[in-house]
């Protein structure tokens, strides 16, 4: 059984001072592998305080030292990817395979993304060029907190502590206790390229021991909050009464729209994106809107596609999915899919229970529903599992509405070959992000939704803005 009890805190790994041990499940096999700490208050206070300390210094650090120690880092961390592949896999069911290039492969991705971004950043620059006696400074906002979930861990971990690093912050990380490990191990890779003390401190705990209190602390100005829609109601509303910065990347219901012109292998492709993670990401194409003349073939190849996904042990090598994280996503997917069912939508693959011949492990069966209707829970409700609902639309304009009617805003995804129909339906759909045809965004370009998929920007430029505060300056000196 692994030890993980210890904390990250003003540069060493410290015991906890208040908290409870909680064993950390490998998903595949239900069985524990490792203990850490749920931290307390008190050991929040303790990370706030390391903070708090080390920011006056930190943000007069120069873009150069800055960008040196990022560099420093993605140095460390290409060295050590395989290996933060390998923890994600035990500790949250992601295959392995895919694990060691997507999982591991979202922190490299990142890192790179904002040392270029870092690099050409503009910290102070005249309001205008012809009016340089009002001068804009962009500075850090201080002491950040850093909350994130399990699913995609080093993705969401380098999009909040990169940032905050770069811009002159100083941070307190919580990572999900589900999947705590890869979080400590990138905190070895930060210790080792030489981020001071201080400046990045990470305390295990749940939303209602750590989370709260950093989300209400007065020594923290800001909290970046990346989960479900539920806990960011609760963390906004903790945080007004100090009026910190929150900025949110909450839960989705991305529609995937495939015109009878898209792509022949497009519906294929869809579910394959759906079913990536084994269904557990926000931005998943989780209904698929099809139109009419192309409903019947494309309800078969759905079919077809999730029978065809093979469901394997997360250390097995290979392109299957894994189980869910735990066994409380296990039975929420289990409810879901029954209420699928029992509302009427036709199942067409999968269905309740482990795929044959399982009898252990949080693994559940590829799943689709057919003949849907927008007011069905399986059509309204984040799943966050391998279930694909899907629903025929006769016009354009009806399959924009069916898009937009959902409380969220984040993904959404538009299947055709005709460039000026793909244009003009991603201006008219209410998500922060459209992917088209199967081609994704480049690197730094901004992640995040709108309505109750959260606010504010990751990645990039706008990933940096989300951490500085800016001020103007009049009557500023000529050179």
């Amino acid at each position: 059984m692994q030890d993980a009890r210890q904390f990250y805190i003003d540069g060493a790994w410290v015991d906890p001072v208040d908290g409870t041990d909680m064993p950390v499940h490998d998903p595949s096999t239900e069985e524990a592998f490792a203990t850490i700490t749920n931290g307390g208050p008190e050991d929040a206070d303790r990370a706030v305080a390391a903070a708090k300390a080390a920011f006056p210094k930190w943000r007069l650090s120069s873009k150069a030292e800055r960008l040196d120690l990022l560099e420093s880092i993605q140095s460390v961390y290409a060295r050590r990817s395989d290996e933060m592949g390998d923890v994600i896999s035990r500790e949250m069911g992601a295959p392995v395979d895919m694990s060691r290039t997507q999982q591991s492969g979202t922190g490299s991705f990142h890192l790179g993304a904002f040392i270029d971004a870092l690099r050409d950043f503009d910290f102070e620059h005249p309001y205008k060029p012809d009016d340089t006696a009002t001068h804009i400074i962009h500075e850090p906002i201080g002491v950040c907190a850093l909350i994130t979930p399990w699913n995609w861990p080093m993705n969401q971990i380098t999009l909040k502590v990169i940032p905050a690093l770069a811009t002159g912050c100083t941070s307190i990380l919580k990572p999900s206790e589900l999947s705590p490990l890869s979080a400590m191990l990138f905190f070895e890779i930060l210790h080792e390229a030489g981020v001071p003390a201080g400046v990045c401190n990470l305390v295990n705990g749940d939303g209602a021991g750590v989370g709260s209190r950093l989300s209400s602390h007065e020594d923290v100005d800001m909290v970046s909050f990346t989960g479900s829609t539920r806990a960011g109601r609760l963390i906004t509303k903790a945080a007004s009464e100090t009026i910190k910065r929150v900025t949110l990347e909450l839960g989705g219901k991305g529609a995937n729209i495939v015109f009878a012109d898209a792509d022949p292998k497009a519906v294929k492709q869809g579910v394959i994106r759906c079913f990536n993670n084994t269904g557990q990401s926000c931005n998943a194409p989780t209904r698929m809107l099809v139109e009419r003349s192309r409903y019947d073939e494309a309800v078969e190849q759905a079919a077809a596609a999730a029978e065809a996904t093979q469901v394997n042990a997360a250390s097995e090598a290979g392109r299957h999915i894994g189980p869910l994280v735990s066994a409380a996503q296990f039975e929420k997917v289990q409810v879901l899919i029954q209420a699928g069912i029992d509302e009427g939508a036709r199942l067409v693959a999968g269905g309740v229970g482990r795929p044959e011949g399982v009898n252990r492990g949080w693994f559940v069966r590829p799943t689709v529903f057919a003949d849907c209707t927008n007011d069905m829970r399986i059509m309204r409700e984040e799943i966050f599992g391998p279930v694909l609902s899907m629903m025929p639309f006769d016009s354009e304009e009806e399959a924009i509405e069916i898009a937009n009617d959902t409380p969220y805003g984040l993904t959404s995804y538009v299947q055709t070959t005709d460039p000026e129909k793909a244009r003009r339906v991603a201006r008219l759909l209410r998500t922060g992000m459209v992917d088209m045809n199967g081609k994704g965004r480049s690197a730094g370009s901004p992640f995040g939704g709108m309505k109750q998929s959260g606010n504010g920007r990751e990645g990039g430029v706008w990933g940096l803005e989300d951490f500085l505060e800016v001020r103007a300056i009049g009557g500023w000196p000529a050179a």
